[in-house]
């Protein structure tokens, strides 16, 4: 956790570098800064607004993969945005007088700059710690069960460290028997010994309390640095999605949830859906209507689909979106798959660049729908979701969206079992929501329709 925090404030340190000189290097190579002064407060804006970027994209956190194509795209779509938001603050909102006023290319170049040396010692800061800590040890503790269902997930996640399991049998009513304590102890004394270095402590939640002497041990442990999680919070940390496992009928009442229905942020989520759809819609007519052109071209069929679809608290209404598939064959399967033989020709591009979407602006407008929240599922699917998962029904809690938590953190569900997990992202999003992971999710969803990853 501490190397953690050290991570964070370390790659902001170096941002705050170097923002610095590379706004001052700039400006002097534009002739806006004297040889023998420096820029420094004028560049408080950029730089809180570089650092919100970078946050939003994860950008400060050391389990961050950045050195993926993926984290490249959007750490460069992060600085752009800062900088695109640099540029309107100084030039529109800021009184005149101001010092980066003097010239856009500086603000603009600055940022040019900052892209790669951000990301180079990003990259080098990431594999320093692989190296470092690329042997470090997660420590699970729980029931057979429970460990071989962890070591799945794992997989699943891409998690590349060694596990190590303190297995205990899967009784909930019986005390830990001396085997059990023996193999508790015998991995906590291996830390204590530093044969095990540590990632983090996972234990499975359970009826049957620990040992007073494993209780001691675990906080001393803890006090000494050694991240240490119940399995939720480690899959919330972690991989920033709720274990389906721990639902129950008081879940729902939980901390975290209020905020989703609170009065105020309903109605300045609301204020946001109204504004950014109708911009929205004005920005895309263009393109709708090229593509309401295209799809009429190619087959002389209707340009819109409507489905009903299901809402907040279950409420159902008709769904507007591009026709992407041909009339006669758009029932069949209830999943698309790869390379589909219903979808047009002009349909694979709308999906992949998401254009096929754009429509749903009008059911935000209408308030069927918010810019971003859970995916509107068809009232079909749902009858067949709720009777097989039990938690399902959470889902609708808050307002399905265009995008989503779930839509960036996982591919297009294909079946049951893909439902289930990103049904996992949705929950988290439903708990954990804010205006910050709402722009994180719009920052991954241009992202992704940069980059064609629809289907």
């Amino acid at each position: 956790m501490k190397s953690f925090r050290y991570t964070s404030v370390r790659l902001l340190a170096y941002d705050a570098v170097a923002l610095f000189v590379a706004f001052n290097l700039i400006g002097w190579l534009r002739g806006i800064v004297q040889p023998d002064a420096v820029v420094v407060l004028p560049l408080f804006v950029p730089f809180v607004l570089m650092v919100t970027a970078l946050y939003l994209i994860d950008g400060y956190k050391a389990r961050t993969d950045m050195l993926g194509t993926d984290y490249t795209s959007q750490h460069l779509l992060g600085l752009l945005a800062a900088m695109l938001c640099s540029l309107l603050i100084t030039f529109v909102f800021i009184p005149s007088g101001y010092t980066l006023q003097q010239s856009r290319a500086v603000v603009a170049l600055s940022f040019v700059l900052l892209m790669p040396v951000t990301l180079v010692y990003r990259r080098s800061h990431y594999l320093t710690r692989l190296r470092f800590h690329g042997s470090r040890t997660l420590i699970f503790v729980g029931d057979q069960v429970s460990c071989d269902e962890f070591k799945e997930e794992c997989a699943k996640m891409g998690f590349t460290q060694p596990v190590l399991y303190a297995n205990f049998a899967s009784s909930t009513s019986n005390p830990f028997s001396a085997t059990e304590i023996a193999t508790f102890e015998s991995v906590l004394d291996k830390i204590d010994r530093q044969e095990i270095t540590p990632e983090a402590i996972v234990i499975r939640e359970s009826s049957r309390e620990l040992p007073a002497e494993i209780s001691q041990h675990l906080i001393r442990l803890y006090f000494n640095g050694v991240s240490t999680y119940t399995l939720e919070l480690f899959h919330q940390v972690y991989w920033r999605k709720i274990p389906l496992y721990r639902l129950n009928q008081s879940w729902l009442f939980q901390d975290g949830f209020q905020i989703a229905r609170e009065p105020l942020f309903e109605r300045a989520k609301r204020l946001s859906d109204v504004f950014l759809s109708v911009v929205g819609l004005l920005l895309a007519a263009l393109p709708m209507l090229l593509a309401m052109l295209a799809i009429w071209i190619e087959d002389r069929g209707p340009v819109f689909f409507t489905q009903t679809r299901i809402g907040r608290n279950r409420l159902p209404f008709r769904i507007v979106k591009l026709r992407t598939m041909r009339v006669r064959t758009a029932v069949g399967d209830r999943y698309t798959q790869p390379g589909d033989r219903r979808i047009t020709r002009v349909g694979r591009f709308l999906r992949a660049s998401r254009l096929d979407e754009f429509p749903q602006l009008w059911n935000v407008l209408k308030g069927d729908m918010s810019l971003i929240g859970p995916r509107a599922e068809w009232d079909v699917l749902v009858d067949d979701y709720e009777s097989k998962i039990p938690s399902y029904h959470y889902r609708h809690l808050v307002k399905p969206g265009i995008t989503g938590w779930a839509q960036v953190n996982y591919p297009y569900g294909a079946n049951l079992e893909d439902t289930i997990r990103k049904l996992e992202y949705d929950l988290y999003y439903i708990r954990h929501f804010s205006f910050m992971l709402d722009a994180a999710i719009v920052l991954k969803t241009v992202h992704i329709m940069l980059f064609g990853k629809g289907r």
